[in-house]
């Protein structure tokens, strides 16, 4: 059990915030796990390109394997969440990974439980180096670009419905009834908030600190994020996720998701193949393989294939889609 004393100045300061960082790293550890999200399904080919990065890779081997319910991973791979839009968070959460001191990364990182007991080297040697902040913000901001930017939107409209919803809910029954509703292993008594997680047992208090509540599309428990330094985290999954992603859309307009996509759709005034598409979007070959079967299945590109190159050329339904008018004839 965890149990987080709150006195009247950090019980004014809770406030509800989505993390892109935490969704960048859970996406990411899915991936490395080769586990499909139950509602959002297989991550990806792109995803699983992304992990080739050295970077990225770097970010995969921080995850505990998770016996006797330690799944401790490094707190500089979250940071808390700002005020703001969701792209200034994140751009502010890379800035303070890439900040982290190296004393703060060492103890962070030797504190998760590793699967075979060790340490992987190239962790080891991004820590003796004193790079590993650095690297992980570069590998962070490399996997959204890949594949967490282009399903963004969709996700963090269930992260802020479900903020919007519990603010409602904040304003109508007290701060109390919030923390008491947030999750079944998540309990308000009155001036301390108890979470159960797996073998952990502590005490923290918080005086005049802010908390911040954090609504995640990935994962069905509570986690706490409690660093020293100020990081006060309580993570609990979102509800409403199943009923938006169920949403009934076109089959086109239901799969053609995010600023890559619509990119290369647009890109394709003439056939042009993955590798052509890729050095001018500035995309990973993968990244364009996946989008361009993404939108091959939904009808909006066609494939020709000449000899040993396969060329891709926007179809009717794409022209249609962009208010594009192909010439007659």
């Amino acid at each position: 059990m965890i149990s987080v004393l709150l006195d009247a100045g950090s019980l004014s300061k809770v406030r509800l915030s989505p993390s892109p960082a935490y969704e960048v790293v859970m996406w990411l550890r899915l991936t490395a796990a080769g586990r499909r999200h139950p509602l959002l399904g297989d991550p990806g080919a792109a995803a699983r390109w992304a992990l080739r990065n050295p970077d990225v890779a770097l970010i995969a081997q921080c995850q505990p394997d998770g016996t006797r319910g330690l799944t401790y991973m490094p707190d500089l791979l979250t940071p808390k969440p700002s005020f703001g839009p969701a792209g200034h968070t994140f751009a502010e959460q890379l800035a303070m990974m890439d900040a982290t001191s190296q004393e703060v990364a060492v103890h962070q990182v030797a504190t998760v439980r590793f699967g075979n007991g060790r340490m992987p080297a190239p962790l080891r040697s991004a820590l003796e180096a004193g790079e590993f902040g650095r690297r992980v913000a570069n590998g962070m901001r490399q996997f959204w670009k890949d594949v967490v930017a282009d399903e963004w939107t969709g996700m963090h409209s269930v992260l802020e419905a479900d903020i919007a919803a519990r603010s409602r809910e904040m304003a109508g029954h007290g701060i109390g009834h919030l923390l008491d509703t947030l999750h079944p292993h998540a309990g308000w008594s009155g001036c301390r908030l108890d979470v159960r997680k797996g073998a952990y047992e502590e005490t923290i208090q918080l005086t005049d600190k802010e908390l911040v509540l954090t609504p995640t599309a990935h994962g069905s428990d509570v986690g706490v994020q409690l660093e020293a330094t100020g990081d006060f985290v309580l993570l609990y999954p979102a509800t409403g996720l199943g009923s938006v992603l169920d949403r009934p859309r076109t089959p086109a307009m239901g799969r053609l998701l995010g600023q890559s996509r619509a990119a290369l759709l647009s890109d394709l005034d003439a056939a042009r193949t993955t590798g052509e598409l890729a050095a001018r979007n500035n995309l990973a070959p993968a990244t364009v393989s996946y989008h361009l079967g993404v939108l091959h299945r939904s009808g909006l590109v066609l494939r020709e294939r000449d000899r040993h190159v396969v060329r891709y050329r926007r179809s009717a339904e794409g022209d249609t889609l962009l208010g594009r008018q192909r010439p007659a004839g």
